[in-house]
């Protein structure tokens, strides 16, 4: 039982790593989008005032998707393999 809980801290720390540096990546790359869409287009709005208004759409849709693809997704694969092998 101790081993579990010594693999949950470590993957959970592991996944945070993770997590955390998908959003930076992805937020800059979005960033960058927005920027280069505001260079095109030229809109009526302030740079730095649209670039915020994308990015924090852009937040929104980002994190619940991020959280599934990094914390659920692989915790139920490995609470599924620890099952798997040790009752099935």
């Amino acid at each position: 039982m101790l081993a579990l809980l010594r693999l949950t801290v470590m993957l959970l720390i592991a996944l945070t790593v993770i997590y955390w540096a998908l959003v930076l990546y992805l937020r800059a790359g979005e960033k960058d989008r927005l920027e280069a869409e505001w260079e095109a287009e030229r809109p009526p709005l302030p740079q730095h005032t649209y670039v915020a208004n994308g990015l924090r759409d852009y937040q929104g849709s980002l994190r619940r998707k991020l959280i599934w693809g990094v914390y659920v997704i692989p915790i139920t694969v490995v609470v599924g393999l620890v099952y798997y092998v040790n009752y099935a």
